[in-house]
This record gives structure tokens, sequence and C-alpha cells, in this order.
């Protein structure tokens, strides 16, 4: 390892996140290689359609898809005909509704703001909020109204709390938000970046409550947040034919050179941006961005040199199922990756003898080194063995029997490590005892809406119905599988 990797991770250590999420992980790869694989019935179908002729890389933007219709358990409960039984279901109420107390607790009662990470086992002293943890509290928010967890009223007032201070006191640029802020104040800390990926996930969160509530003020103060951003803002400094946006601006350096220009969470960036009212982004951004083909012993998928988030997170939202563009069935496409993920992770066995068929996942998460971004394939970073709830929580629409199986196992076998006042922790090694002592507001927030989709496509149902959406989806020219 370089001197230059090394004072990273020292630096990451003392101050976890203080660099853009993704500038940390396109720093910090390692490459490898998982190669062995195991039969499964849902991989065997991958193979044999990764080898089929029509899935090349596409060699223009008009190539056709990437589209497969997989079996039912490579798919959610709400995608296909797969329930959850009453003990599962049981099972991912409690950690939903543990979970959410970290947002319901972590959210500063004047801004609403939520912490960016706190004690798992009780609130502490840090008072360092992430605009991003705030978005998935609100989509927690929303989540909590229909399930009764709080009284309705106190929950819509905290939704408006947190919408005013967004709307009339918290510092933006052309609309985008600060990464990291001070919880009560709005400021911004860490001199993080202002993120268009984290504006975006709080604008998930806002335009879940919009069409959640249906209340006449939260639906003019979002609507105001979302047509106040200039999106084409970002495009400065794109290559020429490729209108791809830049990860962030700092008014110390301008813009990060690195864009948003492969597969990644980005997805839910460029479609936000397509379907707005006012400045949206043009068509031709859904096509600048990459889209490459990985392979793990002959299967393909389009992925990204990054951790498994990366095919979680614009999933928490934006209803794939069933669609596809001219390039891929995303759902599916992640649900590959997820399988892949396992299969992986199971390689890893001879060396890390926690890893199981109930017992598997890598996320970006804290480690017993500090806050790191690692998973695969290909390997990213130095796995030791540890295991991130939230990497099987995200990706329980799309696995939902054998990521459920992992939780379980997570809860039934370590639960004096694991399982705290506000749900799982966020990391623990099973070889090594240790267990991260926190929650991460982002962690926890994949947590509960991939479960809440899982069960019922709640938060798909409303999101998607926002009309800036389905323009996006329309822009983009996605259209029902056949």
């Amino acid at each position: 390892m370089t001197h230059k990797k090394i004072d990273l991770l020292k630096e990451l250590s003392r101050s976890p996140r203080a660099l853009p999420r993704r500038i940390w992980l396109r720093q910090s790869l390692c490459a490898g290689a998982a190669l062995v694989l195991p039969s499964s019935p849902f991989l065997a179908l991958a193979r044999a359609y990764s080898q089929s002729p029509n899935t090349n890389p596409p060699p223009t933007p008009a190539a056709s898809p990437l589209v497969i219709n997989p079996p039912p358990q490579a798919t959610s409960s709400a995608a296909t005909h797969y329930r959850f039984t009453p003990k599962e279901d049981a099972f991912l109420e409690e950690i939903q509704r543990t979970t959410f107390q970290f947002f319901w607790d972590s959210a500063d009662p004047v801004s609403g703001l939520i912490k960016d990470r706190s004690l798992a086992r009780q609130q502490d002293a840090r008072n360092v909020a992430s605009i991003a943890a705030t978005g998935f509290g609100l989509t927690a928010l929303s989540i909590a109204a229909e399930r009764n967890w709080q009284p309705r009223d106190a929950i819509l007032a905290r939704v408006l709390t947190t919408l005013r201070f967004a709307a009339d006191k918290l510092a933006h640029e052309h609309g985008f938000f600060y990464h990291f802020l001070k919880m009560d104040t709005g400021e911004r800390v860490f001199k993080s970046e202002v993120s268009n990926i984290d504006t975006s996930i709080f604008l998930c969160g806002a335009l879940t409550c919009r069409a959640y509530f249906a209340n006449e003020e939260i639906t003019k103060l979002v609507t105001a947040l979302y047509d106040r951003i200039d999106w084409n803002w970002f495009l400065q400094g794109h290559p020429p034919d490729s209108p791809t946006l830049s990860m962030g601006w700092t008014p110390e350096r301008s813009f990060i050179k690195s864009r948003w220009d492969s597969y990644s969470e980005l997805m839910m960036l460029y479609l936000l941006g397509m379907g707005a009212n006012t400045q949206p982004l043009p068509p031709a951004c859904w096509d600048a961005w990459n889209r490459p083909h990985f392979e793990f012993n002959g299967i393909r998928y389009i992925g990204a040199q990054a951790p498994l988030f990366a095919h979680q997170y614009s999933h928490a939202w934006f209803d794939f199922r069933g669609r596809h563009d001219k390039y891929a069935d995303y759902f599916t496409n992640s649900a590959i990756a997820t399988e892949v993920h396992k299969i992986w992770c199971l390689e890893m066995s001879h060396q890390f003898p926690d890893y199981t068929e109930d017992l598997w996942g890598i996320t970006a998460s804290d480690s017993q080194k500090g806050y790191t971004g690692w998973g695969g394939p290909p390997l990213i970073g130095h796995p030791d063995g540890s295991v991130i709830p939230c990497a099987a929580a995200g990706s329980l629409p799309f696995l939902p029997q054998e990521t459920i199986a992992v939780l379980q196992t997570i809860r039934e076998k370590y639960s004096s490590q694991t399982w705290t006042t506000y749900g799982f922790v966020d990391a623990f090694n099973p070889l090594t005892n240790w267990a991260s002592p926190d929650v991460i507001g982002i962690d926890a927030g994949i947590t509960i809406v991939m479960a809440e989709n899982a069960r019922t496509g709640f938060v798909w149902q409303h999101f998607m119905s926002n009309p800036e959406i389905h323009r996006a989806m329309e822009k983009a020219q996605f259209q029902k599988n056949s």
C-alpha cells in the first residue's frame, strides 16, 4: 500500500467520510477477482442469458437491452408471487420499527436535520447531520405514519419542520445542499462538498412525503425545493458530446474533476434532473454515462467498481421492476449483482469461515480500522470477515428469501453484539468479536426503506406517483418488459 493510501485511511479513520463518498471509493480501490462459482438455479439462468448472442456490450446507445425474466427467488415479494411468512413479516416489522427510532431520536428539534451517525445504544453529543440521512429520514417518516409508529400529527409536524428549514434557512448552491451540516444551524462542516447525489437522496425523501401526505404546505415546500435546483450547473466542464455531471463543488476548489460517468447509484440523480419542471437536464445525459459489463465466472451484468450499495440506492425510490430502457432491466441486473456478491462472499469462506449461506454481505461501512469502502466482485478494499447488515437488508427486494435468512442469523446468533436500541449496528466481525458502536444514517436508511419495499412496495408506490418521475422515465425511454 502506498504512503498516500495509508495517509488517506488514517485521515478517514479520524474523521469518517470527510471526503465525498464516491471520491473516497475511487481513491481506495484495490482490484481483485473471485473464481469458483457454486451451482445455483438463478445463476445458471443468468449464465445462459449472458452467453446468448445479444448480450455483448452495446456498441451504440441503440443496442438491444439486457433484459431477462428472473425466477421468483431472484426478485422481491412485491415483484413476484413470493410472500413473506407471518414470522418473517413480523421480524421485518421489528427491524423497521427499531431502526426508525434512530431517525426519530436523531433529528434536531429546530432544523429537523438527521444526525449522520450515533451510538447504536443511545444518543450522543455528536452534532453532525448529513443531507442524505435527512432524505432517508423523510422517507422513514412516511413509512412510520403509514404504520402508526408515532402519532400522525407529530410525524407531520416533523416533516414540516425539516422542509421549512431546508427551504428557508439551509444554505445551498443553485439549489444543491452541502453533504455534512451542523445539526442545529445547518452550517457546513468538514469543508464538505455541495453534493448532487446526497441532495438527490434528500429530494427523493421529500417527494415521497409530498406524494404520501398530500398536504398543501408540504406540496408547496417540496415543489419549491425541487424547482429551484439548476441541474445544468453541474454539467460545467463536461467532455464534448458527453453531458455528465461533476460529483460535487466546493467554494475552495470549484467543481470536482471526477464525474458521474459510469453505472452506480447515479440513476436517481439523472432521472430527477431530467424530470424537473425547471432547468431540467437534457435527455442526452441518460445516454452519456457508461454501463460497463462485468463478468463473474461467465455471468455478465452491468456493474461498478464500488460496494454493493451502488446496486441499491436508486432502487430505494425508483421502481424499475418489470421495465427496461434501451440498455437494461436494472432491477434484474441488481438481483444478479446481489446473487453474485453472495457467491463471492462464500468463495472467501476458506479465509473467513463465518461466511456461510446464511451469513454474508459486505458494503461500505465501519470497520475495526475506521470507515471503509469494501466489497466485490471485483475485490475492493480488504475484507476481514466482517458482516454488514445493511448489505443484506438493502437487497431485500432483489433476493428476499436469501437476505432475510442473513438478517435472521444475525439477530438470532449474534444478538448481543449486533442488536441495539436502534436496530442493527453498522457492522460486526464474528471472527474477532468486534462490533461497531455506531449506527450510520444512510445504512439505517437503506435498511428501513428496502424492507418496506420488499414487504409492500409502499415507497415505490408513492414516490413513482410524482409527475416529475413519470416525465423522467418517459424521457429515459423506459418500457414495460414483454
